[in-house]
């Protein structure tokens, strides 16, 4: 067997070590083996997820052969969980792989307790009460849940969990953490101490850029009553300035300086998203508080003390133009910087922990440091429950995007006098889809079949299906909205087909989201994912 280093090599560079870590000791359930629930268990087990259980009551037909490819011929009529559980288990021997052969809605309303000794469970191709419930069970038990569903040429995924929190991000674009408008003495001292007019134009040409700006800053704001430059005119006249100082045209660290001069205008201060976070009731931290939360109530202390309205340094500096000596200084003052606010946030945290009764050490320094360096990155994510969304869905926004005049759209609005403003039509059709998806479980709870699902019903199926939306939508508080008649007539043709094409891709989001979820890294997606293969497009609706 493969050294796990090695066989997870690619992937332990995205999240690390801690990251694999974290998915090698987590349990996944999966509720459902057809296509959808197979391609995402594929994905999570060719990651190295810690063991699997795969729940499915049916038995491997013809027709699975067709779309999914953890059958073949000779599982026919045999146990669908064993058979997919089976492939699943020789793709990675490392992890466990064990199947329960029952139907999950029936484990849903007679053994609710199963779900609790798992990390997070996989809910596809299940219908709205069944989801309902579910979500109910998984959240009562601090469960993860996430929600996929493929049918015919469209999607949905949605995670469901109270809380969320993140430390590592990850954002792909965020600021250099480097202090230029807001030195601390020591930086400042090193500013101060490199002359800008120095006569040795080698010297001059290696000036770091961030002691330029740093001086350039401080000599800005004396003359401007201590401001930092804020108006275009502002910023393009020190960008000028930067440009004066330049002695010859090849001096790459001036060129640094004036590209990098954006990160002077920058606010002082912590972020709005940040701020947010630190108001938080959350904030008041008492013995059942997360440890994330802990270190929050700790970076409040620290940023109203200790960091004078900052947060704690991350400690690293960009490559740029300089001299070694000058280069490994400026490194060390930002290493020295960051490692005083982690022994400060240290503090700060083993005296909390004390005061709400826990044991001081209970929080490891890595977790302590990883939080510092990310502090200003942090995100929380909370989900509404199914329930909530289904039954009061946020209603400005469900009718900001039905409404349509115009009729291309994938609604119209009927008897409404004022015109409304052309929405993005993406937005239209994946609202369209969602509720569609909705109806037809609806449809299938008072026929017994999905719409279109048997061909001579077809024609019949159209109007019951319009009908059940219709309801739905006046259910919703959005009397009067129609859906458009082709992507009605299109559920109608799907008849609830999975087709491996789809499922792929709705797998493959789910098991994404599955393992930002476990890994605590990078930002899982905060509305409910709607797949349009109609067209091509895909949409997160905010409901």
């Amino acid at each position: 067997m493969a050294e796990p280093k090695v066989k997870y090599d690619r992937q332990l560079r995205i999240w690390g070590e801690q990251g694999q870590a974290a998915l090698e000791k987590s349990s996944i359930c999966l509720l459902n083996c057809g296509p959808t629930g197979s391609e995402t268990l594929k994905n999570l087990v060719l990651g190295g997820i810690g063991s699997i259980t795969v729940v499915d009551g049916s038995k491997v037909e013809v027709g699975d052969l067709g779309n999914n490819f953890l059958v073949d011929e000779s599982s026919v009529g045999q146990s669908k969980a064993k058979c997919v559980s089976s492939f699943l288990q020789e793709l990675n021997d490392s992890v466990k792989a064990k199947f329960v052969e029952e139907y999950p809605e029936a484990l849903i309303e007679t053994n609710p307790s199963f779900f609790s000794q798992f990390t997070l469970v996989i809910a596809t191709q299940l219908v709205e009460s069944s989801m309902i419930k579910l979500d109910r069970i998984c959240r009562e038990a601090n469960v993860i849940l996430i929600f996929a569903r493929s049918y015919g040429l469209t999607g949905f995924v949605r995670i469901s969990l109270k809380e969320h929190t993140v430390i590592e991000s990850k954002p792909e674009h965020f600021l250099d953490d480097l202090r230029l408008n807001n030195p601390w003495l020591e930086l400042k001292s090193f500013a101060d101490s490199i002359d800008l007019t120095v006569q040795d134009p080698v010297a001059h040409k290696h000036i770091p850029y961030v002691v330029i700006l740093v001086k350039m800053a401080d000599e800005w704001a004396k003359s401007h009553g201590g401001k930092l430059p804020s108006t275009r005119e502002q910023k393009k006249e020190f960008k000028d300035l930067l440009k004066a100082r330049m002695v010859s045209q090849d001096e790459d660290n001036y060129k640094e300086a004036i590209e990098a001069s954006f990160k002077v205008f920058a606010p002082r201060g912590i972020s709005l998203d940040l701020q947010r976070i630190l108001n938080d009731s959350s904030s008041e931290v008492d013995s059942n508080s997360s440890d994330f939360w802990v270190l929050v109530a700790a970076l409040k202390e620290f940023i109203a003390n200790e960091g004078g309205g900052e947060a704690p340094l991350e400690g690293s500096i960009p490559d740029m133009t300089s001299s070694t000596e000058q280069y490994i200084n400026l490194q060390n003052i930002y290493l020295a910087k960051a490692e005083a606010d982690f022994l400060v946030m240290e503090q700060l945290v083993r005296s909390i922990l004390k005061k709400i009764g826990r044991d001081s050490n209970s929080i490891p320094k890595a977790t302590i440091r990883s939080f510092c360096k990310n502090a200003r990155k942090l995100r929380v994510c909370r989900y509404r429950s199914i329930e909530d969304e289904f039954n009061s869905p946020n209603l400005p926004e469900l009718q900001k995007y039905l409404t349509d005049e115009d009729s291309s759209g994938g609604a119209t609005f009927v008897g409404r006098g004022a015109m409304a403003p052309p929405k993005p039509l993406n937005f239209h059709i994946a609202v369209g889809i969602y509720i569609l998806l909705r109806a037809v479980d609806r449809f299938a709870a008072n026929y017994n079949s999905f719409p279109g699902q048997f061909d001579s019903a077809t024609d019949e199926d159209i109007p019951r299906l319009k009908s059940a939306a219709i309801s739905l939508l006046s259910d919703l508080g959005c009397n009067g909205t129609a859906l458009a008649e082709d992507l009605i007539n299109e559920m109608c043709r799907f008849g609830a087909a999975e087709l491996h094409a789809v499922a792929a891709l709705v797998g493959g989001i789910a098991s994404q989201e599955v393992i930002k979820l476990i890994t605590r890294q990078f930002v899982p997606m905060s509305g409910t994912y709607i797949f349009n293969g109609i067209d091509h497009k895909s949409q997160l609706l905010s409901l």
